[in-house]
Order: C-alpha cells, then structure tokens, then sequence
C-alpha cells in the first residue's frame, strides 16, 4: 500500500482513519525521542527519518541523491511497518529491542532484520519505540553505516 504524499502530514491525511491515530502516534514518539541531527522527509512512499546531506554529503550508497536513511514509518496493507536501520547493522541493539519486546507484549515479535511488523495496532509498545529511536545519535548512526560499506 503505497501512498504517494509530498510531507508527513499529507502522508497521514491520506491514510485510513483507522491508522492516522497510531501512525501519528508513532510519528510523535519518534520526533520526540530522537536525538538531535536527524531529519524528517519523505521518502520511499514512507515517513522518514534521515541523516540530511548537509551533515552527510555522500548520502546513501545505493542512491546517493538521498540522504542517509535511518528509521521509516509505514502503513503497509496489512500492518504498520518501522524500519530501523540500527537494529539492521547492530545484533546487539536487534537482540536488546527483541528481549525488550517480550517482557512487554506476549506474543513474539513479528521482526525481518531491519523490519518491525505491528499487525495488531493494541500491542504496540510505544514507550520502547521511545527508547529505541533514543539509541543512536547521527554521529553513531555515520560511523555504524560506514563501517558496514567497508566490510561489505
């Protein structure tokens, strides 16, 4: 389900109305958690939230007229989708928001390597989307991405 929007908001205004309240909601927790240098766009048919190019000129490898992405947000046509690529890069990090996941919600986390699934908008854990966007300034997030080219 993609939807073709110029900004966030217009992003959510197009939405169904059953997940403009959680995606804002997410988009909230987000803004307010991350740490200072990221940006907000548009990008893939997603909200993004990208290291701009006047910080990291190079932007992304496999399309470098863009920034350097680092989380997105999705309404997907069956489930709201976060994107993170810290938990991508850092098995350490990807294991945390795992063992995290389940003490807070039942049932397992439905997880890809960069991928969160939420199916069942009841069982978002907001607080620790908070605490995950927190984990990686835009310095870290730089040096974490620049490692993984050079080993690739």
């Amino acid at each position: 389900m993609k939807i073709e929007a110029n900004s966030p908001d217009e992003y959510i205004d197009k939405l169904p109305e059953n997940r403009k309240e959680i995606i804002t909601k997410l988009r909230k927790i987000i803004r307010e958690n991350l740490p200072d240098g990221f940006e907000e766009t548009m990008n893939y048919g997603m909200i993004g939230y990208v290291v701009p190019k006047s910080v990291y000129p190079p932007g992304y490898h496999v399309k470098p007229q863009l920034p350097l992405p680092f989380i997105y947000l999705a309404s997907q046509k069956n489930h709201i989708a976060l994107y993170h690529s810290g938990i991508y890069s850092d098995t350490k990090l990807f294991n945390w928001f795992r063992n995290e996941y389940a003490k807070l919600v039942k049932s397992k986390p439905d997880m890809g390597k960069g991928c969160i699934r939420f199916k069942n908008p009841s069982t978002i854990p907001f607080n620790l989307i908070g605490k995950l966007a927190q984990k990686i300034s835009v310095q870290d997030w730089i040096k974490m991405y620049e490692k993984q080219l050079k080993s690739s």
